[in-house]
């Protein structure tokens, strides 16, 4: 994902702002690492440059599927 991205997503469940934390980028995108809630403290995975911004309880079904 683009780091610019940030200025438009928020946490789906409370729309609060996320907080970045890139565990492996390019000079261009984040490739891995995690989106937190700044209100909720909700993490949301990043993995192959693609922020995974279902709520827990479809992310957990998304799983077993």
């Amino acid at each position: 994902m683009k780091e610019s991205l940030m200025d438009v997503i928020c946490c789906p469940l409370d729309k609060a702002p996320l907080e970045l934390d890139a565990d492996e980028q390019t000079d261009e995108e984040i490739l891995a690492g995690t989106l937190t809630c700044t209100e909720c403290e909700e993490v949301y995975p990043i993995e192959d440059g693609i922020p995974n911004l279902l709520p827990p309880d479809m992310r957990e079904e998304e799983a077993t599927a």
